[in-house]
This record gives structure tokens, C-alpha cells and sequence, in this order.
């Protein structure tokens, strides 16, 4: 069942036990009144007849002591007869309870007489032949006599007025019970619009429609629902696409790994087969054996650099004080040996946290490939600056530069911006992609600023450490 299918149905239930309730009670309530106002005048006329009776008991002849059976019943005859047409019947028993004057209809038992008390006005309802009387009773002390005096008033109209208000309610309630469930149809499917916005929207997207959003109808709770329902649904949106990404460049990975791999294998078998099955000149087998020893180490430098990726997102950073001097220092010892290339370095004393050794392998894959990236003798600049708190280190070249368009491209493993002089040099675009999980530990990130055939630009900024790291430092 639906949930407005139940909203309608217990909305229902309710109306109806709420009217049911309450519709009784009201015509139970006015029936009350009607019953004890008509209980009240039986009594108050039970108390007048009785009245009347002892007068005219008065104003009967004295020939007797005590007033005789005939002289009551012509007393409660004429009594009854006073009070013709207004639907009251009358009743008189001696001291033994036997009837001494009943009107045409008295028919009610003595049930009310032989529970009678003394000087006690008494009254019940009783039902005689489909309609419903009170029946009053007291006692009478006239001349020597103790009478039971006895009424029967009509009260059918009282009843028959209840009746008729129950048939009355029923009707109103099942009017309103009608009209209740219409207007609650219009309410109810109004209130749960936005729930069903959101199930066609979770089928929506269960179906594969990442990109659907569930239309706002409100601006209550279940419209804050579709608002946090619409983001849940942009977040899962970006994350999913970022999983395809990672997918995508995980085939990609594999895919470039596979053909960087084929490319040695292939010249290595081809000039080992070659030294194997026939029998070469000394300058072809040196020239074969350069090519497999040449082939060999690009495949060793691969490997390493995706042990060491690998190993940095596993084992994480060691980050503490370190001086910018002994770094530079160190690539100074690195690359000055190398007359093929101008070297320069500026840069400025500080302390900036890093893990030292991580640190040392992004800036010589950056050197790196700046000397892969120019002509022999080109100039190279590797400087340091401070900028507020932070601390910049650029790798500068004047060699090919890198096209707008791979510029966001590069840091992906395996990708050579020119992959025939990358493996000349024994490249296998790892540097970069290894420099970039490096500085990501650091909180930091390459900043590359390249223009085709001017040079490129490479940099990243670091924490500069506390006074306390710099002394640290200075004095180790």
C-alpha cells in the first residue's frame, strides 16, 4: 500500500472514531437532559397529585374513621380525569400493596412499590408496549391510611428525539466521512508529492541517470530532504566519475605499462637472438650488446620508479626541519659533474619542513628531465626563494617546452611529452607522476609554467620551519 494510500486510510479511521465518539456523546448528552427534565416534572406532578389527594381526602364527609376504598378510588378518579390529555396515568394501593385504583393502561408491575421506602419519592423507566414511561411512586397519609400514589408519564417523544439524532449524526457523519476522505486525497497527495519526486528520482538513478535531480515542491522537512537528496546525488555524481577516472587511468596505466615494456623486451630479445644464433663482427656484437645494455637500464629505471611510488604512498613522509642549503648542495654534488649542461643555482637560506630525501628525488627528477627536455650546453637555473611563510623551489630550462594542451597531461606515469627523445635517454615518464605523490604528502603541488620552444618552468612551495627548527638545524 502507498503511503498515501495509508495517510488516507488512518486519516479516515481517525474522523470516523472521533465523530463516532463525539456524535455520541452529544445526542447521549442532549437525551440526559431532555430525560432528567422530564424525570423532574414526573416527580414535581407525583408530589402535586399526592397533594391534591390529601386535600381531597380533607373534604370528604366524615362518616368513618378512616377513608374508605371507595371514597380513593372516586379521589384518584377524579384526579386522573383533571389530567386528561396530558398522557399521565395514575395508580393507588392500600397498605397490603394491593391495587385500589388503576387508570386504563397501568399496567407496570410492583417492583417500584415493594422497594418503596418511607417519606421517599421514588422513580424508574419502563418500557410498555413500545413506549417508554417514568414511573414515579410515594407515599400517602391521609385519614388513617398509608396509600402508595403512583404515575405513569409518556416519555416516547424523548426517545424517539434520540433516535432520530443518531439517524441525524449518522448521516452528517457519513456526509463528512465523504467529504473528509475527498478533501484528504488532495492533502495527501500534496504532502507525499515529494516523496514521490524522490523515489522516480532514486529509480532514476538506479537506472543508470547519474545526472537526475529530484524537483523541489516545498520548503519544509521534505523539501530540506530533496535538498540534501539532490547533493547526496551531486557528491555520488562527482565520486563516481572520479572512480571512472581513476578506472579509466588505471587502463590507461596498464595499457602504457604494457607498451613501454614491449618496446626493450622487443630489442633486447631481437639483438639476443642475434648474438645467440649466428656469429657477428666485434662492432655489431658491441653495437647489439649497447643496445641491450641500453634497453635494460631503461627498463631498470622504470622499475625502480614504480617501486618507489609505490613504496612513498605506502610508507608516507618523515617531515622535520630541514635547511634548503644541504639540498641544493646536494644536487649541486649531482648534476655539477656534468659539463654537457650550464648549471646555475640562487637561492636563499632557510629552513622548510620536508622529508629531506623525498625532497632530493623530486628535484633530480626535475633536473632531469630539464636536461632531457634541452640541447647539450643549454642552461638550466635551480633556485630558492622565500614567499611569506612558504618557501619556493623552480627548476628552470630553455629546451622544447610543453604545448598547452599536455601541460595537464604530463604528471600521468608513462606519459613523454616527446616519447622518442625521452627514450633516448632512457626515460619512461615516471619522474614526474613519482614527483607529484611525493609532494602531495607535503600538502603541496607542481606548478608548471611552459612555453613551446622558449622553456618550461617547474615549481612547488614548502613550509618554512620555526626559529627552534632553523637553530636545530644550524647546529646539528
Amino acid at each position: 500500500m502507498k503511503f498515501s494510500q495509508k495517510l488516507l486510510l488512518w486519516t479516515t479511521i481517525i474522523i470516523a472514531i472521533t465523530l463516532g465518539f463525539s456524535g455520541y456523546y452529544f445526542v447521549n448528552f442532549v437525551f440526559e437532559t431532555s430525560l432528567e427534565r422530564e424525570v423532574g416534572q414526573a416527580l414535581d406532578e407525583n408530589s402535586i397529585l399526592r397533594f391534591a389527594f390529601e386535600t381531597a381526602a380533607l373534604n370528604v364527609p366524615v362518616k368513618y374513621d378512616v377513608l374508605q376504598d371507595s371514597s380513593v378510588e372516586q379521589i384518584a378518579s377524579n384526579l386522573e380525569t383533571s389530567g386528561q390529555g396530558t398522557g399521565r396515568l395514575l395508580r393507588i394501593c392500600d397498605e397490603e400493596k394491593n391495587v385500589l385504583y388503576a387508570g386504563d393502561g397501568f399496567e407496570a408491575d410492583d417492583e417500584l412499590i415493594n422497594a418503596a421506602l418511607e417519606n421517599y419519592y421514588s422513580y424508574r423507566v419502563v418500557l410498555l408496549e413500545d413506549r417508554y414511561y417514568i414511573q414515579t411512586q410515594s407515599r400517602v397519609h391521609s385519614l388513617g391510611r398509608e396509600l402508595y400514589l403512583e404515575t405513569l408519564r409518556d416519555v416516547t417523544q424523548v426517545f424517539a428525539e434520540r433516535e432520530m439524532g443518531f439517524t441525524v449524526y449518522r448521516r452528517l457523519m457519513i456526509f463528512m466521512l465523504l467529504l473528509g476522505i475527498v478533501i484528504m486525497y488532495f492533502i495527501a497527495s500534496r504532502l507525499t508529492k515529494p516523496i514521490r519526486l524522490l523515489v522516480r528520482a532514486t529509480k532514476e538513478m538506479a537506472a543508470g541517470d547519474y545526472g537526475y535531480r529530484a524537483r523541489q515542491v516545498s520548503n519544509d522537512e521534505l523539501g530540506k530532504l530533496t535538498q540534501d537528496f539532490n547533493h547526496m546525488s551531486e557528491v555520488l555524481e562527482e565520486t563516481i566519475g572520479q572512480l571512472e577516472d581513476e578506472v579509466q587511468a588505471r587502463e590507461d596505466f596498464v595499457g602504457a605499462f604494457a607498451h613501454e615494456l614491449k618496446t626493450p623486451l622487443t630489442s633486447i630479445i631481437g639483438y639476443a637472438d642475434m648474438l645467440r644464433s649466428r656469429k657477428l663482427d666485434e662492432e655489431k656484437s658491441i653495437l647489439s650488446a649497447n643496445y641491450i645494455y641500453t634497453e635494460g637500464k631503461r627498463l631498470e629505471t622504470m622499475s625502480l620508479r614504480l617501486l618507489d611510488i609505490i613504496v612513498t604512498k605506502k610508507e608516507g613522509a618523515r617531515i622535520r626541519g630541514t635547511s634548503a642549503e644541504t639540498l641544493f648542495e646536494y644536487l649541486r654534488s649531482m648534476f655539477l659533474p656534468n659539463e654537457s649542461m650550464a648549471f646555475v643555482f640562487t637561492y636563499e637560506p632557510a629552513v622548510v619542513m620536508a622529508d629531506a630525501s623525498l625532497i632530493q628525488t623530486v628535484l633530480v627528477n626535475l633536473l632531469d628531465n630539464a636536461c632531457k627536455a634541452s640541447e647539450e650546453g643549454s642552461r638550466i637555473e635551480i633556485s630558492g626563494s622565500r614567499e611569506q611563510e612558504k618557501y619556493r623551489f623552480t627548476v628552470r630550462d630553455y629546451g622544447i617546452g610543453i604545448p598547452e594542451e599536455e601541460v595537464s597531461k604530463i604528471t600521468q606515469a608513462f606519459y613523454m611529452v616527446d616519447k622518442s627523445r625521452s627514450r633516448s635517454r632512457n626515460g619512461a615518464g615516471l619522474g614526474l607522476a613519482l614527483s607529484v605523490e611525493i609532494l602531495a604528502l607535503h600538502d603541496s603541488r607542481l606548478e608548471i609554467d611552459s612555453i613551446v620552444g622558449e622553456g618550461t618552468a617547474i615549481s612547488f612551495l614548502l613550509q618554512v620551519g620555526e626559529e627552534e627548527a632553523q637553530y636545530e638545524e644550524a647546529h646539528s
